[in-house]
């Protein structure tokens, strides 16, 4: 799945997602920890794995989902 970077910050690790259908999703640091990132940005296109309507899993869209 993919989605939009609508807003992070990096003292929390921890932010929020824009689908293409125009929803919203906030993901916690346990989500961007386990995709190995460092920073994200606003507008960045990223890939996610959600659970149950959890974010697991957030990196960028470039790069696979950790297995």
């Amino acid at each position: 799945m993919q989605g939009t970077v609508k807003a992070f910050d990096a003292q929390t690790r921890s932010g929020s997602i824009f689908f293409d259908d125009g929803s919203e999703l906030g993901f916690g640091a346990e989500a961007f920890d386990a995709g190995g990132l460092r920073l994200l940005r606003f507008g960045q296109r990223v890939n996610l794995a959600v659970t149950d309507g959890v974010i697991t899993v957030i990196t960028l869209s470039t790069f696979p989902l950790p297995g």
